[in-house]
């Protein structure tokens, strides 16, 4: 998601200053992505440059808020209206480490899948625990967050299988030292000694 347009959002509800964004934006998540408070004044200069929002005079408690102009409105519903490209993600950061764990003479690739798998499965019992423990119906916004997180992380570990066994079947190619490129052959993949692994 992107801070940017997740602060246009809050503030289309209403003025606001730094540190209600940042606790608005964590009850609208569930707390499930924290917000940096200097993430937020740093977005919101960049707001106010590309004038989107408007910073407002300082309330009698000393803060600043700030509010939305109607260039920022505008900005924020191309923004709901167009869909999220994959291309606009960030990198998959597991697929590169699998990847070049893969490339890495001495890795044993079969322990950092498994070892991912269980950190995962750990991830997804408790994402199940916090989604159970209210439904109230303004509890909504973030079950729903949640719940991408919970089929992402099932996704994952059904990858995180597809790879483990893709390993099983996967010869490396010989390094040009001689060396084989990577670990995670088929024998040791699949715990069996070389002759069995050659029936």
């Amino acid at each position: 998601m992107s801070i940017r347009h997740g602060l246009l959002a809050l503030l289309e509800r209403g003025e606001m200053y730094g540190y209600q964004l940042r606790a608005a934006f964590e009850e609208s998540t569930g707390s499930t992505w924290p917000l940096n408070i200097g993430q937020v004044y740093t977005t919101l200069s960049r707001l106010e440059r590309d004038e989107l929002v408007r910073a407002l005079p300082e309330n009698e408690g000393g803060q600043r808020p700030y509010e939305i102009t109607d260039a920022g409105r505008a900005d924020l519903a191309l923004w709901f209206a167009t869909p999220i490209s994959r291309t606009d993600r960030p990198r998959d950061e597991l697929a590169i480490k699998l990847a070049l764990a893969l490339t890495t003479p001495g890795v044993d690739v079969r322990a950092v899948v498994q070892t991912q798998r269980a950190a995962t499965m750990r991830a997804l019992q408790e994402l199940t625990r916090l989604k159970y423990a209210s439904d109230r119906p303004e509890d909504l916004p973030w079950r729903l967050v949640l719940d991408s997180m919970m089929f992402q992380a099932e996704a994952e570990i059904r990858w995180l299988d597809h790879c483990e066994t893709s390993l099983v079947r996967h010869r490396p190619a010989p390094s040009p030292g001689g060396r084989e490129a990577a670990p995670g052959r088929p024998a040791e993949a699949a715990g069996l000694d070389g002759e069995e692994a050659r029936r």
